[in-house]
């Protein structure tokens, strides 16, 4: 899974930040065959899930001498925000928690323009 911001300023609380994209990138083994549940959750800063997203993803045998199974994944959300405070996605398959990003939501006051970058 791949953080690469780790702040998002809103102007007021509650918030929805639109179209956030959450990119990840599965890693697998033959022996890991079949079926798996996906989940990605949004904790909030009270550790409540703000937000959850489950599904089933099938793994299928592999070509001939390939070892390693790859798979990418971009999930895109409209994220709840009600307080500021630490957030965090929360990535789990078969109900094994493989990754977990963490990012700050804070408030700024307006700006001139109406825009904050």
């Amino acid at each position: 899974m791949l953080g690469i911001w780790r702040h998002v300023a809103v102007q007021q609380f509650p918030a929805v930040h639109p179209r956030a994209h959450l990119v990840l990138h599965l890693r697998g083994r033959r022996t890991e065959l079949g079926n798996h549940e996906l989940r990605v959750r949004l904790l909030d800063p009270e550790g409540e899930v703000a937000l959850e997203q489950t599904g089933m993803m099938q793994v299928n045998e592999p070509p001939a001498g390939v070892v390693d199974l790859e798979a990418p994944a971009v999930l895109v959300f409209d994220l709840p925000l009600a307080a500021a405070g630490e957030y965090a996605f929360v990535v789990s398959v078969d109900q094994i928690e493989l990754a977990r990003v963490a990012f700050q939501a804070t408030m700024v006051g307006a700006h001139p323009g109406g825009t904050v970058h």
